[in-house]
């Protein structure tokens, strides 16, 4: 049997570039959340961690209004670009992006609370920047919160099935991720290839998921 891999390295790539994006705009979200006290924290907490309780369709159907050429931002990305946000490569990316975004975020945000204003404010006491304390300090002792944040964020990506659909559809090569793959193959019941397709994802998350927990567990003091 001759399993199509195209799929598999398109949602590769898009896993891997939605992972980097969150990485760089997620951990400032994550570091204000973490230290500010600003009463609209609640607010932007709610707003970030939506995509958790939010079905993935009712996202992507908003998703799907909003690149539309007809939208101010889908109209003024054909304008620059020439071509449109819904059913394509970068549709997925800004999409998953958003889905993804409380994978980063959250992670990372109890990460830096753990980190806590000691630290940081003995690195200002030695007349660090509060960017190179940032850098220097939180960072490495928030470590183990960006594994974890990029590790369930690539995973999360990998495993996007609603939002996908209904932003990028089903075109082979641009959209075609593996979810959408194994939806496909089992609508036309060819269910030796769905089944190939979605084992190798139940592995992935399962070896997923173990790492994450055995990475957060407590460390037993001999």
């Amino acid at each position: 049997m001759n399993v199509d891999l195209g799929p598999l390295w398109l949602t590769l790539h898009l896993a891997a570039v939605t992972t980097v994006i969150l990485l760089v705009l997620g951990t400032p979200l994550a570091w204000w959340l973490a230290t500010t006290r600003a009463r609209g924290r609640a607010l932007v907490e709610a707003v970030t961690a939506l995509p958790l309780v939010l079905p993935p369709t009712v996202l992507g159907f908003y998703l799907l209004i909003l690149f539309s050429p007809n939208s101010p931002l889908g109209g003024a990305w054909v304008s620059v670009t020439g071509e449109t946000l819904t059913f394509s490569f970068t549709g997925l990316v800004v999409a998953s992006v958003i889905y993804s975004l409380p994978f980063m975020v959250q992670p990372l945000q109890a990460a830096f609370e753990r980190v806590g204003p000691g630290p940081m404010e003995a690195a200002a006491s030695l007349r660090a920047s509060r960017l190179d304390a940032f850098f220097t300090v939180a960072v490495p002792l928030s470590a183990r919160g960006f594994l974890t944040a990029t590790v369930l964020t690539f995973a999360h990506t990998i495993g996007e099935f609603g939002v996908v659909l209904m932003v990028g559809g089903n075109i082979p090569g641009e959209t075609r991720v593996i979810s959408i793959a194994i939806y496909e193959q089992v609508e036309t019941l060819n269910y030796a290839e769905a089944h190939v397709l979605s084992a190798g994802l139940l592995v992935f998350s399962f070896v997923v998921l173990v790492g994450v927990y055995a990475l957060n567990r407590p460390r037993m003091l001999a």
